[in-house]
């Protein structure tokens, strides 16, 4: 929406509810500090400036602030796009699609292209009817008011064309940028081995009651927990670890900006959600030569422990199975897997290529619908 003859998405307008943590707002700060850095403008729509991530904000993002944490006030968005005339609207992850949506209805034909990313699974083992017929029926309704999908994996993606119906060319696949590797010395409050790491908002979804029980049933009582995030859960988590009498040997340390000395210390790192996306605490841990044990909570799941010297996929609510998988990688003569080069090291560059793609396609689609037909 900036002047016809930009040949680029030089402006690029997101949004945000708050900065209270989560992977979709620390990963969308990160992409959005690098196109700020490759030159790009970038706005964020943001309910409230709250929360641990605040100290992760990049400098050069223009912020426009709401005030409220209310999640219905960022149906502002219509407006500040108006305002701003951005090149291309950014939605972060599924939560905000409903956003999108509204922001398609309102500005019609003269919304500039929407870029979804799917930052979650599609298919959610945790509904049941009516509310998994009505999911379906809303995924399905995607195409129409985005543009264009970004998946984190190959099966991702796969899963998209199947749930939203959605045309293969309307998706691409772009990793979350790469983490961040360890550096200087380690915090004081990591223990010595045997320990488990979990790495997570402490929300529902993460489902932390079943970590915590099963370290009331591993083999090895000197065990140690420490799970890294901050959530509405934490005083059910709470009452759930003092009513097991495992206040020694689990810690809810809350958030850390940088996860990665814990779980390059842990015996292994252990995610038991009911659903996720592509987990990048796993990708994170294989990145330090650190084994994983996880519930199939996502088609990526296996994609990121493509074999057994990895780590252990569990099924989903099969605690005998986790706390066999437990006691497999806290056994004394395990082989530790080498670490796994991690993805998305240029996935703020392949986000601009495909961001400039649509704005040149959007303002030229003559030419676009001609260069398609020669490729036929």
């Amino acid at each position: 929406m900036t002047s016809f003859s930009s040949p680029k998405a030089a402006h690029i307008l997101s949004l945000v509810q708050t900065l209270r943590g989560g992977g979709v707002e620390r990963t969308l700060l990160r992409l959005a500090g690098d196109w700020v850095e490759a030159g790009r403008q970038v706005t964020l729509l943001m309910g409230m400036r709250e929360g641990p991530l605040v100290a992760e904000l990049p400098d050069g993002v223009r912020i426009v602030e709401l005030g409220t944490s209310s999640f219905p006030a960022l149906r502002a968005l219509p407006a500040i796009a108006r305002d701003v005339q951005p090149d291309l609207i950014f939605c972060p992850g599924n939560h905000y699609t409903s956003i999108a949506g509204f922001t398609r209805l309102q500005l019609g034909q003269a919304a500039p292209p929407i870029v979804a990313k799917i930052s979650n699974a599609l298919a959610r083992p945790d509904h049941r009817f009516p509310l998994a017929q009505a999911y379906r029926w809303w995924l399905r309704r995607h195409p129409r008011f985005i543009d264009h999908f970004v998946a984190m994996s190959p099966a991702m993606r796969d899963e998209a064309i199947c749930a939203m119906r959605a045309d293969p060319a309307r998706l691409s696949i772009i990793a979350n940028p790469a983490p961040r590797l360890p550096s200087g010395t380690s915090p004081a409050d990591i223990p010595a081995r045997p320990l488990l790491v979990g790495v997570g908002r402490l929300e529902l979804q993460k489902r932390w009651d079943r970590l915590i029980d099963a370290i009331a049933r591993i083999d090895d009582a000197s065990t140690r927990l420490i799970i890294v995030g901050q959530g509405s859960a934490r005083p059910a988590l709470e009452a759930q670890i003092a009513r097991l009498g495992l206040g020694q040997r689990v810690t809810l340390i809350g958030y850390r900006s940088n996860p990665a000395p814990y779980l390059a210390a842990a015996s292994a790192v252990v995610l038991t959600s009911d659903f996720e996306g592509v987990p990048g605490v796993l990708r994170e841990a294989l990145a330090l030569g650190t084994p994983v044990v996880a519930t199939e909570s996502s088609v990526a799941v296996r994609e990121i422990i493509a074999d057994p010297t990895r780590g252990t996929i569990v099924p989903i609510g099969d605690q005998m199975a986790l706390v066999a998988a437990l006691n497999y990688w806290l056994g004394p003569d395990v082989t530790r897997p080498m670490p796994v080069a991690p993805a998305g090291e240029d996935a703020a560059k392949a986000y601009l290529a495909l961001f400039d793609r649509l704005v040149r396609e959007r303002r030229d689609p003559v030419r676009t619908r001609d260069r398609r037909s020669k490729r036929r």
